[in-house]
């Protein structure tokens, strides 16, 4: 069955846990669908001293709301990028791994892009890749109709989004944060909280996370 999974700007460690289970297998990109107001296709959760800090990508629908997901531009109103870089540096530059990742991770927020697409599937190429998870990304040629409507595809385009968090009820496997001791553990960021904070051993959360399901 191949997996199918909506665009997402550094997604949530869940959405790499998907990634990570379906790899061997087609693992498809929808880039037919209009955007979902305030999800995760340009927006992801970091965790700071002060608690959690969400980081969004401006956008721009040449189309309006029939703007497809492929064309949705980036926009530099309130100069997001050097924002995300600075409020990334500032989370996790004390962390155990963020020196080793962050010369990979940094182009992300010099180079320009013009379309949210590109951006992302690159992003989560380069994350794959630090992360050691060897996939082949593949985009939709059409929108595929939504679940129960094709057997052939574990549909989790709209599974994940900010406003069905409950990080109070989550019972994710705790890993090492660094601010832990002010805030406990918090699920549901970002994967660049796992990497900072586990570098290799992320791979090894995914794999026990998966057995705990």
């Amino acid at each position: 069955m191949s997996l199918l999974l909506s665009t997402a700007y550094a997604p949530l460690v869940e959405y790499m846990m998907q990634i990570y289970a379906h790899q061997g297998e087609r693992i498809f990109i929808e880039a037919h669908e209009h955007i979902v107001k305030q999800s995760w296709r340009n927006r992801c959760d970091i965790l700071t001293a002060n608690g959690v800090q969400s980081l969004t990508i401006p956008i721009e629908r040449p189309q309006g709301g029939k703007t497809l997901i492929k064309d949705i531009r980036i926009s530099e109103h309130g100069a997001w990028r050097h924002v995300h870089e600075q409020a990334i540096r500032s989370s996790y530059g004390s962390s155990p791994y963020f020196e080793f990742y962050w010369d990979d991770i940094k182009p992300f927020y010099e180079k320009t892009y013009t379309y949210l697409w590109d951006y992302n599937i690159d992003l989560l190429l380069s994350l794959c890749r630090l992360m050691d998870i060897d996939v082949q990304l593949e985009e939709t040629s059409d929108f595929i109709p939504l679940k129960g409507s094709d057997e052939n595809f574990l549909d989790m385009r709209y599974s994940f989004h900010p406003r069905h968090l409950s990080r109070e009820r989550d019972e994710a496997l705790p890993y090492y944060q660094p601010f832990a001791s002010r805030h406990g553990f918090v699920s549901q960021l970002s994967v660049l909280d796992l990497l900072m904070n586990m570098g290799p051993e992320s791979l090894l959360y995914l794999h026990q996370s998966l057995q705990r399901l």
